[in-house]
């Protein structure tokens, strides 16, 4: 089977697609963070498919992106390149997650008590080293990246414009995380997960009616040679 641009574009949008069901699905019914979860089995599904999800995500925006590189300008560029970053800066966050820290919970259970405070934004009481960099990071090139992605997706007017606006606007609301404690911060994530399928689900329906599609300008037969004066 030949790979050609519009397969790999075709399946980047079904990777946008999984890539938003997951981190939809991973926050149903989540458990409170802590070392005694860590531990868990369920604990270490959720990371795995986490960390599938960061890849699929950064594969699902890149073909968005190539799909309109003329259409979405410097603006898509930037807005690529730092959510970009977000997503390898969650992969590498939710690996560490799933490979690290079960062990160090069992070994120094308050060290991963308070990486878990941290990111759930409660007190820490310990020395975690640089994660608080890497957290705060992570949560601008994330936040940041998908309000300008958004934005320069919703002015190509390529994709599904409503996911677009979807993916910036959801990307704003999580800072108003700590303003509403009574509310379940991982609600803040079905925004994002709605978008991504959606452009996803966008992306490859619009390739699928492209290629089926007749090619315009087609003429009829050509003429005998010996027709032609």
């Amino acid at each position: 089977m030949p790979i050609t641009t519009t397969k790999l574009t075709r399946w980047a949008g079904l990777s946008a697609v999984a890539a938003g069901l997951l981190f939809i699905g991973v926050q149903i019914n989540h458990p409170h963070l802590d070392a005694g979860f860590a531990t868990t089995t369920e604990y270490t599904v959720r990371q795995t498919l986490k960390v599938l999800m960061s890849g699929l995500s950064l594969a699902g925006i890149t073909g968005m992106y190539l799909r309109q590189v003329k259409q979405a300008g410097v603006l898509g560029l930037v807005g690529y390149l730092v959510f970009a970053a977000g997503y390898l800066i969650m992969t590498s966050v939710e690996v560490i997650g799933a490979v690290v820290l079960p062990t160090l919970a069992r070994t120094d259970p308050g060290y991963v008590n308070d990486v878990f405070a941290m990111v759930l934004g409660e007190q820490v009481n310990g020395d975690i080293g640089l994660f608080p960099v890497l957290n705060i990071a992570s949560a601008l090139t994330f936040l940041g990246g998908g309000l300008l992605f958004g934005i320069a997706l919703f002015r190509a007017k390529v994709l599904a414009r409503w996911a677009a606006a979807l993916l910036a606007i959801g990307s704003v609301a999580t800072l108003a995380i700590p303003l509403l404690p009574q509310v379940n911060e991982r609600l803040f994530a079905l925004p994002t997960g709605v978008a991504l399928v959606g452009l996803g689900y966008s992306l490859w329906s619009g390739l699928r009616t492209r290629a089926a599609l007749p090619l315009s300008g087609t003429v009829g037969p050509a003429a005998a040679p010996e027709a032609v004066k």
